[in-house]
């Protein structure tokens, strides 16, 4: 299967052996009948080990991250962030450092900053524009892992996962990639050196506000064993019904992406010519800093936009309360336009850190509602 949506559909799911369902069952079932002590049926014993549903979502994940790939293996987790702890918990250890993005997800920088640094784990911010200060900011011995996001949250910053996977690599720590805004249908990071691409399968590839989960997906078997040996040990997996809703957004993720990158443009666009704004940070934009990054490693440019307020801080506010189209909420990635503020809501974790994002920035996840009734509503609410 070489065509990444005909991947998407049947990677993993193949129908039924005993009915010929067309969809994977969702097993919702917390243990197995064994074939004699220790004598485990097709490798099920239990469901935080593993569950066929979930089997199914990972060996699809790994499908789309890395295709063809016979090591490839994806490990599905409860929620992105779970899925983040047990990476860290993994690979690192009291007394080692990350790099992380200086302008990362305010949640991967609470966890890296409340959760981790209080174990012991130390972490330095750069941009991820920049390779040279990536490298300068690696702790020659101590740093275990690069993690990068691109296009970042919410700055929509562009990182060059090669140069950087060389940096990493030249350093010996691995270099991570938070691929929730792309997807795996816009960029493949492992194929272009990244050793781990991290998920919020809550977002894109679930697609539809329903579900919470996240994943890693990974290349190099030994690594992907100690992952899932922590994935099993610390417990935070998801229920085969959270799987089974992931699995169904993946199906249509392609169409889906393409509908939100035309949205997106058309609101890029629109917004590039209003008074009311001061900056938009799309990276199909020809004067965005990282698009030439992303145009040779993206298939398109994303479904999120973010931009400045002319007026400042409390017209970024009150813009966010006057839309009716764009629900105002966390999150993105799914089906419908949502509009907030990061810096009172999803990146409020980072205020006063060298990651605190500007007041005046307003973050769009542009849905695939028709993109005449997305501009005309934020021309309403810019006034």
């Amino acid at each position: 299967m070489d065509g990444f949506n005909t991947r998407a559909i049947h990677a993993g799911q193949e129908p039924d052996p005993l009915t010929g369902a067309v969809v994977p069952p969702i097993y919702q079932v917390s243990t197995y009948a064994q074939d004699g002590v220790g004598g485990l049926r097709n490798g099920y014993e239990y469901s935080r080990s593993g569950n066929p549903t979930r089997t199914a979502l990972e060996e699809c994940l790994a499908s789309l991250e890395a295709p063809e790939d016979p090591n490839g293996r994806g490990l599905a987790f409860a929620s992105g962030l779970a899925a983040e702890d047990t990476l860290i918990r993994t690979v690192t250890g009291p007394g080692s450092h990350a790099v992380i993005p200086d302008d990362a997800y305010g949640g991967t920088y609470r966890l890296f900053n409340k959760v981790a640094q209080p174990w012991g784990v130390a972490h330095t911010p750069a941009p991820v524009t920049d390779p040279e200060a990536i490298a300068a900011a690696i702790q020659p011995g101590k740093t275990k892992l690069v993690w990068i996001e691109t296009p970042t949250n919410p700055l929509l910053n562009v990182a060059d996962i090669a140069a950087i996977a060389d940096v990493a690599h030249d350093a010996g720590a691995l270099l991570v990639v938070d691929n929730t805004f792309a997807s795996p249908y816009l960029q493949q990071p492992l194929l272009l050196g990244a050793d781990v691409v991290v998920h919020s399968t809550t977002k894109y590839l679930g697609g539809h506000s329903d579900v919470i989960g996240g994943a890693l997906v990974v290349r190099d078997s030994e690594l992907a064993e100690r992952l899932a040996f922590h994935q099993n040990a610390m417990g935070a997996v998801p229920g085969p019904f959270d799987s089974w809703l992931v699995l169904r957004g993946i199906k249509t993720l392609g169409v889906r992406m393409d509908r939100h990158c035309s949205n997106a443009a058309a609101v890029a666009g629109f917004l590039s010519e209003h008074p009311a704004v001061s900056e938009v940070l799309w990276p199909g934009i020809p004067s965005h800093a990282g698009h030439e990054v992303a145009a040779r490693q993206m298939r398109d440019f994303g479904g999120m936009v973010s931009f400045r307020a002319a007026k400042g801080e409390q017209a970024a506010v009150d813009l966010c309360a006057r839309t009716d189209v764009f629900t105002l909420g966390e999150s993105l990635g799914g089906v419908e336009s949502l509009i907030e503020h990061p810096g009172r809501m999803t990146h409020a974790s980072a205020a006063g850190s060298p990651l605190e994002v500007p007041a005046d920035l307003v973050r769009l996840s542009v849905g695939i509602e028709e993109a005449d009734d997305l501009i005309a509503d934020l021309d309403k609410a810019l006034g």
